[in-house]
């Protein structure tokens, strides 16, 4: 398994996302199979959040890691806005642990910008990490002015990860968020590497069949590869079958030359200005 330097410790370069699982208890038992033969072949971080089903997810999660060593894999979930004042994040977090069975979070994350202001919801973040109930914290779906914002606030410097749309149709981070947030200490974390479900927001273009055809990958990690290709950050693929989880791990060997990448480039090209956030 292919590791990265994430959070300041080795980290398998995938993680598994939780997006929609646990919602279809016909469907339960296989989804956490399907955890557990991840955590069985060397990923070693799993994202949720409290949105997920309302609890839905991070209970089946819990469910899944109750007999693994908590110490061997991160455990990342991910609060409301709504819930970002010092007090509901603690009521948020208490009731995340309870569904994960879990005494703590790796790290614990402001889901998107709300209302409440940064510096407060600092705050509470930093009581949870001196209290242990989680060790780091985070953001997700920060833009660049964002992240500068967090910067100047109390303890906003103690960020270790950032949260954003990533994939090869998506590639407006390129331009500032990751110069600024390898600048900073900052790990990232990319989700929805296919575009959400069925690339529903992605539409791949012809060269992205050839191109998996003439490397003998499916479409789906070819995608994933491209995102992982720099070892430079980790992604979260959603993990709702071990068929599709298999997939995902089968993308870590693949490699591109520099004329793919090239032509890849012409199709989808990076970004030559700041750009709106994507976000799904």
């Amino acid at each position: 398994m292919r590791q990265i330097q994430f959070n300041d410790q080795p980290t398998s370069i995938i993680g598994m996302g939780t997006w929609r699982i646990g919602e279809d208890p016909s469907k339960g038992s296989a989804e956490i199979q399907t955890i557990q033969y991840g955590l069985n072949h060397g990923i070693t971080l799993i994202d949720t959040a409290e949105m997920y089903g309302e609890g839905a997810a991070e209970t089946l999660v819990g469910e899944a890691i109750k007999d693994f060593d908590r110490q061997k894999f991160q455990l990342v979930s991910k609060f409301y806005p709504y819930h970002a004042t010092p007090k509901l994040i603690k009521n948020s977090l208490e009731h995340s642990l309870k569904r994960l069975q879990t005494d703590y979070l790796d790290l614990y994350l402001l889901h998107w910008r709300g209302e409440t202001p940064l510096a407060e919801t600092i705050s509470g973040l930093v009581d949870m990490k001196k209290a242990g109930y989680i060790k780091d914290f985070g953001v997700s779906n920060f833009d660049i002015n964002d992240l500068k914002e967090l910067y100047s606030v109390p303890n906003g410097d103690q960020c270790k990860v950032n949260q954003n749309l990533y994939n090869i149709g998506s590639r407006g981070i390129e331009y500032s968020i990751l110069p600024w947030q390898k600048e900073h200490d900052i790990s990232f974390m990319g989700y929805s590497p296919f575009g959400s479900d069925k690339n529903a927001y992605l539409h791949p273009q012809e060269i992205i069949t050839d191109m998996a055809n003439q490397k003998h990958i499916t479409i789906f990690q070819l995608l994933l590869a491209w995102v992982i290709r720099n070892n430079d950050l980790l992604s979260i693929a959603k993990t709702s079958s071990l068929e599709h989880l298999k997939d995902n791990l089968g993308s870590i060997d693949v490699r591109f030359t520099d004329d793919e990448l090239e032509l890849l480039d012409k199709y989808y090209p990076a970004p030559t200005k700041e750009t709106p956030l994507d976000v799904i």
